[in-house]
């Protein structure tokens, strides 16, 4: 079904790194959530009056602020879309996380007036009339949500977008909560036993825990958060693949919307060879990881002494001697400066997040090991951070 509406309404849906495509692919999720939302809203908001059921009208205002929803995703795909000014000259996607933002303050509220409608209609009691009528509504509702969640869960995976994601997300609570009321209602109809104010209450808790994980999942990117596993794996090994690249780390990467991907990282080249060939290579592997992967990566170079044995001697030495430290720690931009009365040894340690503790440690580690073999030697560690 996804390829058939992709092929209708969106014109280069493969291309889905062009800015324009991703806001097609908003624009379009978001017309398809405005019609079915605004039918789910009037037939439900009907069967709950008819009904007087305070759970059946609770999810038919749960399908008006999905309808908003869809609004707010069009008019936030539209704004992202925009190419990079003065003002912002990073451009405009992560007006998608906003939207994703905004989407999930809505549904809380919603699921907060929810909450109080059935917690009356508990405390105040009032006749139930489910009907068949109801029932059919419901079961129609719910195989329409499962199509909107299978839509925007494809397109969120196509376009890699938390605004979609969200709004899949909210398709599958809302098939879940109106497969209760549906349960609830023939329950009703059978034996009788009041549960409307009482699956109010369930179905309005739902929709709050579902908006508070929405929350997190998009201000976390506006925080800032570090790149997955396999992002990291693959630029490094992508990086290493050239030759003349001896090893890579400082990788730093951050983004300005799903598809506005910045990234540095340090490359360590031989020192011995013309830094016009290393400048070279840098400006080679920026090149390729723009076209090929849409990233703007900034390269510095760290030459290293190959050919040294002492140098080599030592940095094998303490490689060694860090990696048996629990958890590992690995060490860059290793250097041997020799002076007239001590030999610097000089590198940066990269331990995990949150473990300064075995700093110390490992200073005292490295200094015994170089003492073995030469007093002289004085080690001058840097302790930074990586994302694993």
């Amino acid at each position: 079904m996804n390829r058939i509406i992709k092929k209708l309404f969106i014109k280069n849906y493969k291309d889905v790194k062009n800015p324009l495509v991703r806001a097609s692919y908003g624009v379009v999720a978001g017309v398809i959530g405005i019609i079915s939302n605004a039918v789910l809203f009037a037939i439900k908001l009907l069967a709950g009056i008819l009904s007087g059921s305070v759970a059946v009208v609770a999810d038919a205002i749960n399908n008006l602020s999905d309808f908003l929803t869809s609004i707010i995703t069009i008019i936030g795909f539209k704004v992202s879309s925009r190419p990079a000014d003065k003002e912002h000259p990073y451009g405009h996607q992560r007006l998608e996380y906003i939207t994703a933002l905004i989407v999930a303050f809505i549904i809380t509220f919603i699921g907060v007036e929810a909450a109080r409608s059935s917690i009356e209609k508990i405390i105040n009691g009032g006749a139930t009339d489910f009907s068949y009528f109801t029932c059919a509504i419901l079961g129609a509702s719910v195989f329409i949500k499962f199509c909107l969640f299978f839509v925007y869960g494809g397109f969120a995976k196509d376009i890699d977008s938390e605004a979609l994601k969200a709004m899949s997300a909210d398709s599958r609570n809302d098939m879940i909560s109106t497969s209760v009321v549906l349960a609830c209602a023939i329950v009703g109809m059978i034996w009788g036993i009041p549960l409307d104010g009482y699956l109010g209450v369930a179905v309005s808790v739902l929709i709050i825990i579902s908006a508070v994980k929405l929350i997190k999942e998009t201000v976390d990117p506006l925080i800032g958060i570090p790149p997955d596993k396999e992002t990291v794996n693959k630029i490094r090994e992508k990086i290493k693949s050239y030759n003349g690249v001896l090893d890579v780390h400082d990788l730093i990467v951050h983004n300005y919307g799903p598809s506005k991907t910045f990234a540095s990282v340090h490359i360590e080249v031989d020192a011995c060879v013309d830094i016009m060939i290393s400048h070279d290579l840098a400006d080679n592997i920026e090149r390729d990881f723009y076209k090929q992967l849409n990233m703007f990566l900034v390269c510095h170079l760290d030459p290293v002494k190959v050919s040294d044995a002492e140098t080599a001697f030592l940095k094998e030495e303490l490689t060694a001697l860090l990696r048996g430290f629990n958890p590992p720690v690995t060490l860059h931009d290793f250097r041997v400066v020799e002076g007239v009365s001590h030999t610097n040894v000089i590198f940066d340690a990269v331990i995990p997040f949150g473990r300064h503790d075995i700093e110390n440690d490992i200073k005292k580690a490295v200094e015994d090991k170089l003492a073995k073999y030469d007093k002289t030697y004085y080690a001058v560690i840097e302790f930074e951070h990586n994302y694993d």
